[in-house]
């Protein structure tokens, strides 16, 4: 007799076991996902009292940044760099050429760029050497 209870019972009773299985699963999940919910609100709150901590600052930056833009327009513009070499520098330059200094020296020497010096002394070796063909 338990047999002819049982057996034809047995398949709603494993439905009746799915369907509490999957409600349980159900309200486990959406309790999750609340928990979630309010964890999301509560980082987005702290990030958003964050930017407005940060507003300030940033507003200060760009006052500064607008203020350093206006004195740049009001500067004096920087004095052109001064000539290369006069003709007495040049001179100078070429006698201690030829009592042996080096470029590096009679630069320093005279207060002129070294690539100048160099350049000086090239040429004056090209004007030698023109006038000279028998060297």
């Amino acid at each position: 007799m338990l047999q002819r209870i049982v057996i034809p019972l047995s398949p709603f009773a494993l439905i009746a076991a799915g369907v509490i299985l999957c409600l349980y699963v159900f309200l486990s999940l959406k309790k999750e996902i609340q928990a979630l919910k309010a964890k999301l609100e509560e980082h987005e709150m702290r990030l958003e009292a964050g930017l407005r901590g940060l507003q300030p600052e940033l507003d200060s930056l760009r006052q500064g940044l607008q203020e350093s833009e206006d004195r740049a327009g009001l500067l004096v513009a920087p004095a052109p760099p001064r000539s290369g070499l006069n003709l007495n520098k040049r001179s100078q330059a070429l006698r201690m050429y030829r009592r042996g200094e080096i470029p590096v020296n009679i630069a320093a020497a005279l207060g002129l760029a070294r690539r100048e010096v160099d350049l000086l002394v090239k040429v004056q070796k090209i004007v030698i050497g023109a006038t000279n063909p028998n060297s």
